[in-house]
């Protein structure tokens, strides 16, 4: 399908673009029998959504190619699986305060933030994490792992945003003090807590919103 096709084209154009309308419209000249020059603004919008719907298409799509790349971790702890992970947001990292700020804003009027966007990201690098090292837990063990990762992992990603020379021991440092208390950040309501703490902190270091 031609708007995968271009979606995917459009990933590497992100470290030199940004999550813009124009990373998408200059993904046609990157096709195998490339155009003459970028997609129309009207195409863009037909193919991946009005405004920052677009955008959020981009977002959206970088984010899953960045937990592919967990898969090429250079072992099947943990540790190194997120590590990995973080590793992807290096080459876009300035990109990233923005981008986290558009996926949390509402489609129309004004904040309050939703966390939901939040939420789903570090539990799909949690759960991703979990696949590829193996883990069977089951039952309340499954969802104590899952919300253990992903509040350490979101944990050091934040940090990473501001402090990128030392995320990676930050976020050893954070899936360790979460092993110890993942009964209480197995509560649904305080990891939600959690999610929203975080995203809002992201966002407002961005100075995009207030």
């Amino acid at each position: 399908m031609l708007r995968n096709q271009l979606l995917q084209l459009a990933i590497p154009l992100v470290r030199t673009h940004g999550f813009t309308r124009e990373a998408l419209a200059q993904s046609v000249l990157a096709l195998p029998k490339p155009h003459n020059q970028p997609l129309s603004d009207p195409a863009v919008s037909s193919l991946f959504g009005d405004g920052d719907e677009a955008r959020k298409t981009l977002i959206n799509g970088w984010l899953d190619y960045a937990r592919e790349q967990m898969k090429a971790a250079p072992s099947t702890s943990v540790l190194d699986i997120l590590a990995h992970r973080l590793k992807a947001n290096e080459p876009v990292l300035q990109y990233l305060p923005e981008a986290f700020a558009l996926l949390a804003s509402p489609s129309s009027g004004l904040p309050p933030l939703d966390p939901v966007p939040g939420l789903k990201h570090v539990s799909k690098v949690a759960d991703e994490a979990c696949y590829i090292s193996g883990d069977t837990s089951v039952g309340p063990a499954w969802f104590r792992r899952r919300a253990m990762i992903a509040a350490a992992y979101g944990a050091a990603e934040l940090h990473q945003l501001t402090s990128p020379s030392t995320a990676y021991q930050f976020l050893e440092h954070a899936l360790n003090a979460t092993s110890q208390i993942d009964s209480s950040v197995s509560e649904v309501g305080l990891f939600g807590q959690y999610v929203y703490r975080s995203w809002a902190g992201i966002i407002k270091s961005s100075g995009i919103l207030p």
